[in-house]
């Protein structure tokens, strides 16, 4: 029944999912993606950083990384390589996130919320 499934997932999986991250490492833990307009895909993601001193969670080459908290507060986003190998990376105007985009003209936008 849908309690014993319940039960079974609060018993068996939490205490995996809750246990600490290595310093320096990231997890998604939350990941949606919409594609309800054309040609496009807007995509959200939470990720969950075990950083060191001095490092705060961001992104490298399109994954969840620990970068230095200077890039982060000083809104240079590119710094951090956060776009695949091959592709150029570009700040938005206001600063609000960056452009990964490839030769085949190909552009992704990330923007910041936190």
């Amino acid at each position: 029944t849908f309690k014993k499934l319940i039960k079974a997932a609060t018993t068996n999986h939490l205490p995996q999912k809750i246990c600490q991250l290595a310093v320096g490492t990231c997890e998604i833990v939350m990941l949606n993606r919409d594609s309800s307009v054309p040609r496009r895909t807007i995509a959200r993601q939470t990720a969950r950083c075990a950083c060191r001193r001095g490092q705060i969670a961001g992104t490298t080459r399109a994954r969840p990384a620990c970068v230095d908290a200077r890039i982060v507060r000083s809104r240079q986003w590119c710094e951090m390589a956060p776009c695949m190998e091959g592709e150029v990376c570009s700040l938005l105007f206001n600063r609000s996130g960056w452009t990964c985009t490839r030769g085949s003209g190909r552009i992704k936008t990330v923007t910041v919320i936190y």
